[in-house]
């Protein structure tokens, strides 16, 4: 039962949604930065600033990732620790084709001619402990923030910040690598502004885009921290504060910035950010997102542009043989767990393959590439329940030095195998997540708020649902289903549904479109399962459905 007292004031509809999301009053929709979990509440940030403390004036090294999540980290350090003086402060981003991830002995010796007293990893090092010692052989100190889960055995880093830690009592272990970095530099800022500087502890707060857009990138669960951190940004960029590399990248996605919203950080910047990493080097998204100056800023959001359009050439081609595979096995005998492996296939990019191929089959998938002569690099993505850094670990356990290395979260993860033991790999993969998990659902099911009424499918209320997020994992964007009749319908592009449609309980015509899923006519009434959006177009706005699924019920006579 909804508490109407506790809703006052608010669509009923959306009380209804809220509701279904674990939202029991509109005071919980509060998303001023005063509500964040407080900052000295993060187990080893106090000796972390310590640690930062007391090397501000020798020579720092960031080791970033290369993902969104490890681009907006790293120039939020960058800028952050800049703007409070420490300026001998460089970064060093692994090329994930010569180094693979993290904190590896290898890329500490890259960094080490450089000289620096000490290395800070972001959004990553928590399974660095080659790295860590490697690092102190060679005299420097290393301090870890990473929100990645812990293995069994932590590196020996000087000081670390993770709020996944075991026994870690922080109220948001959801934070993203740039949600952790942003702590560590609140943090920081509150010590130094104690010490007479004024204005330093506001810093931070002066980059919420880099953290938005780092989070929803990384597609962690926007608990009431996250969101809070997430509303924010978004707040910053429809100001027109975002940092010149964000503004960029809307621009060249011809995205309006004061109608910002997290989709537009997941789906347009995020993967024109993240191609960077995945095809070639992070180094020039970071750089895109540190520079001042917009001009420059412009000519880097082109680059990352162009980088994601071969990305997207690259991966339709991947997706393409990969559904060849799953379509040509019955789909009562496909294994719990789908292991696929091509030897042409791109290593940047077989984690958008796991993605596609888990959403067409329903279950947990993991993608494989060749990373060396010999070597093949996976990446595992997962469906709810399933948490599938625990079955790599299960994994691990019943075939000691089967997997090479691995790491992740409870929806995705990564690893590394011999070549000659895919097929084992594979078959141990799907035995241990059918005894781990007998009762999964790879039915496919799509959850849904119901019915919309028809009243409600208007501009005004597509309107609101836009504002009423921000909407990401943990935290989904209204789904809804009804049943509607078919006017009209056309394809446009390659491959995409344009339709006319009318609630069947009766209502005005509003426009519909179906990616990816042009096929014969429809007729009569259909049952859509769709998202309310606002759709502008020459500065003309009007609702739309975007359909996920059609299911025909009724032909017209």
């Amino acid at each position: 039962m909804i508490d109407d007292a506790a809703w006052a004031g608010v669509d009923p509809v959306l009380a209804r949604i809220y509701s279904a999301r674990g939202i029991s009053k509109a005071a919980d929709l509060d998303y001023a930065l005063q509500g964040l979990a407080p900052v000295g509440s993060l187990d080893g940030i106090a000796e972390a600033v310590a640690l930062l403390l007391e090397y501000a004036d020798k020579r720092i090294t960031i080791i970033g990732d290369f993902d969104a999540d490890g681009a907006t980290s790293t120039a939020l350090v960058i800028r952050c620790l800049r703007e409070f003086g420490i300026s001998n402060v460089d970064y060093l981003v692994p090329n994930r084709f010569k180094f693979g991830y993290g904190l590896t002995p290898e890329i500490v010796a890259v960094a080490a001619q450089r000289t620096p007293d000490l290395l800070i990893t972001v959004d990553n090092g928590v399974s660095s402990i080659e790295g860590v010692d490697e690092a102190h052989r060679l005299g420097m100190k290393v301090l870890v923030t990473d929100h990645h889960l812990p293995g069994k055995k932590l590196p020996a880093a000087d000081a670390m910040v993770n709020p996944n830690l075991n026994n870690n009592e922080f109220a948001s272990p959801n934070l993203a690598g740039v949600g952790v970095a942003f702590y560590l530099m609140a943090a920081l800022g509150r010590e130094l502004e104690s010490r007479g500087n004024t204005g330093f502890a506001r810093i931070p707060a002066k980059y919420l885009d880099l953290v938005a857009l780092g989070t929803v990138a990384d597609v962690v669960r926007l608990d009431k921290n996250n969101r809070i951190l997430v509303q924010q940004g978004i707040n910053r960029i429809r100001a027109g504060q975002a940092v010149a590399g964000i503004q960029a990248l809307f621009n060249q996605a011809g995205r309006s910035m004061t109608r910002a919203v997290s989709t537009d950080l997941g789906f347009v910047v995020g993967p024109r950010l993240n191609a960077a990493g995945r095809l070639e080097d992070m180094s020039v998204g970071i750089e895109c997102l540190l520079t001042d100056d917009l001009a420059i800023a412009a000519q880097f959001a082109s680059t990352l542009d162009e980088i994601n359009r071969q990305r997207k050439d690259i991966e339709a081609k991947m997706r393409q043989e990969a559904f060849a595979y799953v379509d040509a096995m019955d789909g009562r005998n496909l294994p719990h767990c789908v292991c696929l492996f091509d030897a042409d296939w791109h290593q940047g990019v077989v984690g958008l393959i796991a993605s596609r191929v888990r959403e067409r089959c329903d279950r947990p998938v993991i993608a494989f590439a060749r990373e060396d002569d010999g070597i093949l690099k996976g990446s595992a993505r997962s469906v709810s329940g399933v948490h599938i850094r625990d079955l790599l670990e299960a994994v691990s356990t019943a075939e000691p030095g089967l997997i090479i290395r691995f790491g992740g979260h409870a929806m995705a993860a990564g690893l590394n195998l011999e070549e000659s033991n895919f097929a084992l790999f594979a078959d141990c993969a799907a035995k241990k997540l059918a005894e781990l998990y007998p009762d999964a659902d790879f039915s496919g099911a799509i959850l849904t708020d119901g019915d919309l009424p028809a009243n409600a499918i208007n501009l005004n209320f597509a309107r609101s649902l836009r504002e009423a997020g921000p909407w990401g994992a943990g935290f989904p964007e209204p789904v809804f289903s009804g049943d509607f009749h078919v006017d009209e319908q056309r394809t446009v592009g390659e491959n995409h549904l344009k339709l006319k449609v009318r609630p069947a309980s009766g209502g005005n015509a509003v426009d519909a479109i179906a990616f990816n899923q042009a096929g014969p006519a429809l007729r009569g009434v259909v049952q859509l399962t769709y998202r309310l959006d606002v759709n502008e177009f020459r500065g003309f706005e009007s609702p739309q459905l975007i359909v996920d699924q059609i299911v025909a019920i009724t032909s017209a006579r």
